[in-house]
């Protein structure tokens, strides 16, 4: 069956009102997906769990604030972050929800965090004491909201079990400061014993504040594979991963019952047009090194992306491209600005710079996935999608097509 070709990006983004692109390689995040994937995810940990999502690292790689106005529209409770100025960023752009911290910061940023609603989170006393000076001295105002994070087992941060009693019950005496919170975070969701022995250990500190008189804050333990696991969803859950429709390596996907795994679907997908098509001669040299020579007379396409783009060196003459449908290689070291593709062999006529690759994500029936590049660079598929850098434009969809365009000067929709 032929498949009709899909009006160009440039072609797109003026149908919908969005200025043209600075440059022809972009991100294209699909809101579809992403609130299917939302749904997805309530629907497992039970409608009425409170649900904050992982927004960090901007998004991880699928930008912040774009991302967390979609959620929240779409019945986010709130969102989770790891830095106060992502937190900041969110709330400078209108959204309203709660924000949680997750990792220490400075206690500079308390008085502003109270004045703000944004919880920030404790698990060490070297970082909790300074906190609730800072928190003290601005008192007058609205408290501070404080999650104290428990150490479990991931060796990471958190107090231990047996001192968080007493830290809760230093908390809730200092002015200015409300606890809020109780968390841990899994080592290994997947791992059933492992996880059970965290388990254990969070609720012998939930006991711990009970016998000493403390009233047990709101609860977060799961994760995108504690929600995939079944771990009890407590009084909230922090999906990450699986909110974009990735499902965290560790997992045993077959494990899985196979209704949850149809239901997700990737939301980024990297796209870009070559901007230059060449008829190269046997014994051409791609790239600097070289690391790749033509063997025969060549069609080379250059797409104007690369290593400064999150799209990692290590892929170099490893990595395929989709044009047409069809997979090409790409040859020659990535560069930090382009990348080489081989588009000789592609059917038809000669690939130009009209034609439209994919370098993740599907094109009529194939999809080079997440997981693929994950492997051929060695590393996770958290690792791939937070690359991304900011300089790609990211143009998000929708069914009825384009709605917003973000780049490095400008927000489209």
């Amino acid at each position: 069956m032929t498949v009709a070709p899909r009006p160009s990006i440039a072609e797109r983004l003026a149908t919908a009102g969005l200025p043209p692109l600075p440059r022809t390689a972009w991100l294209e995040l699909d809101l579809d997906a992403l609130t299917s994937n939302l749904a997805a995810i309530r629907e497992l940990a039970g409608a009425s769990i409170p649900t904050y999502p992982v927004v960090k690292a901007d998004a991880y790689g699928h930008g912040a604030l774009e991302i967390s106005r979609a959620l929240e529209a779409a019945g986010a409770t709130g969102f989770c972050v790891a830095a106060a100025d992502e937190a900041q960023a969110l709330r400078d752009g209108g959204i309203a929800g709660p924000i949680h911290v997750l990792y220490p910061v400075p206690a500079t940023f308390a008085g502003e965090a109270a004045r703000q609603g944004i919880t920030l989170s404790a698990g060490d006393v070297d970082g909790l004491e300074p906190l609730l000076d800072a928190a003290g001295v601005a008192s007058a105002g609205p408290p501070l909201q404080l999650e104290l994070e428990v150490e479990t087992g991931l060796g990471r941060g958190g107090f231990a079990p047996a001192m968080t009693a007493g830290v809760a019950a230093r908390v809730t005496a200092a002015p200015g400061v409300r606890l809020a919170g109780l968390w841990t975070h899994l080592q290994a969701a997947e791992d059933g014993d492992r996880t059970a022995d965290q388990l254990a250990r969070f609720e012998t500190t939930t006991t711990s504040l009970r016998d000493a008189g403390i009233a047990v804050p709101p609860r977060h333990v799961a994760a995108s594979g504690g929600v995939l696991t079944d771990v009890a969803p407590y009084e909230g859950i922090r999906p990450g991963l699986a909110v974009y429709g990735i499902l965290p390596d560790e997992l045993d996907v077959g494990s899985l019952r196979a209704e949850i795994v149809a239901r997700f679907r990737p939301v980024m997908s990297l796209r870009a047009q070559p901007v230059r098509v060449a008829d190269l001669p046997a014994g051409h040299g791609i790239s600097y090194g070289p690391t790749f020579t033509t063997q025969r007379p060549s069609r080379i396409a250059t797409l104007p992306l690369g290593y400064g783009d999150g799209y990692a060196r290590s892929l170099s003459n490893r990595a395929q491209a989709l044009v047409r449908g069809r997979r090409v290689q790409l040859v020659g070291n990535i560069a930090m600005d382009a990348l080489m593709a081989d588009v000789t062999d592609v059917p038809g006529p000669p690939v130009t710079t009209a034609d439209e690759f994919t370098l993740l994500g599907a094109q009529e029936q194939d999809r080079i996935p997440v997981e693929e590049l994950a492997q051929l660079r060695t590393t996770n598929t958290w690792e791939v999608v937070t690359a991304m850098s900011a300089r790609l434009p990211r143009v998000y969809h929708a069914a009825s097509g384009p709605v917003g365009l973000r780049t490095l000067t400008s927000r489209g929709g």
